[in-house]
């Protein structure tokens, strides 16, 4: 048989059940490894199932991560790269922008993807002005010393009319999206009546979903309710990426319950990747060992 490389290699992972099919990858024989990359939506971007969320606590431009100091979150932020998290979560509101640039300068800029968050509510960040979209870009750019930010998400929609409210910051980010500032735009979700508006929502290229076995600061008490809206969304084609999976630290130092979640989230076979505000490598390396538990059955 005279077959190409790409027909051999399509045809090889078609037979092992490699291939997306409707919004949802499947794998015949799934790889237990926590840092496997894996594609966001229809995005194009690469992330890792395990990525590092930077705002524990966050608000005002402070979280835990900030309140560590530069040397902890830079040895927190290279230990998760060398072990192999390719996926950091930053917001405005956490003020972790320059932390982060601090923390992974030197490191190959295509090798990880960065989202951030552009906060519309009042409060939460000091000044009082909301601009538009570029306003903020320009302004993370510079922060995170970076020519791209991969995903730009509007943070916390948490009612259904979000499209119609947010119409000028939606097309403010698609201009930015088409002049490849930013690779992907999405939003980060707190409401359950905006997780189902989202999923027809073309604009909508990726979302940060809540997501634990318990319900706790989910969109809704009831877990049940939600899983079948975020399994909407990666049908649509949108990335979906897990947080809240620790329960936004409740499960500290409850394994069973953080095993539990993860186990939760993978099951859906929607979740893209799944974000922990980790604050410590051992954190790290324990987010890893209970996703390749969750993992192997």
């Amino acid at each position: 048989m005279n077959l190409d490389r790409r027909e051999f290699v399509t045809g090889a992972l078609a037979g092992a059940g490699l291939l997306a099919t409707g919004g949802l990858e499947t794998l015949a024989q799934p790889s237990t490894d926590p840092f496997q990359m894996r594609r966001l939506g229809k995005t194009g971007i690469k992330v890792s199932l395990i990525g590092l969320g930077t705002g524990m606590s966050g608000f005002n431009r402070q979280s835990n991560h900030t309140r560590m100091g530069q040397p902890k979150f830079t040895k927190l932020v290279q230990h998760a790269y060398n072990r192999g998290v390719r996926l950091f979560d930053c917001a405005d509101i956490y003020g972790t922008h320059g932390y982060l640039a601090e923390a992974l300068q030197g490191v190959p800029r295509k090798s990880y993807a960065i989202s951030t968050k552009i906060w519309y509510h009042q409060g939460g960040i000091p000044e009082t002005d909301r601009p538009e979209p570029k306003v903020f870009v320009e302004r993370f750019l510079k922060e995170l010393k970076t020519e791209y930010i991969d995903l730009v998400l509007l943070h916390c929609m948490q009612t259904g009319d979000w499209q119609s409210r947010m119409q000028q910051q939606m097309e403010g980010l698609e201009l930015l999206k088409q002049q490849k500032v930013i690779r992907a735009h999405g939003i980060s979700i707190h409401n359950l009546d905006a997780m189902r508006a989202a999923v027809d929502a073309k604009w909508v290229d990726s979302c940060h979903v809540r997501i634990n076995a318990y319900g706790d600061s989910m969109d809704d008490r009831d877990p049940e309710k939600v899983v079948p809206v975020i399994k909407d969304l990666a049908r649509a084609g949108k990335g979906v990426i897990g947080m809240k999976l620790a329960g936004e630290g409740r499960y500290r130092n409850a394994p069973e319950k953080r095993l539990a979640s993860v186990r939760y989230a993978l099951a859906t076979g929607a979740v893209t990747s799944m974000v922990i505000g980790c604050e410590t490598p051992e954190e790290v390396d324990d987010f890893a060992a209970i996703t390749r538990q969750a993992l192997q059955g």
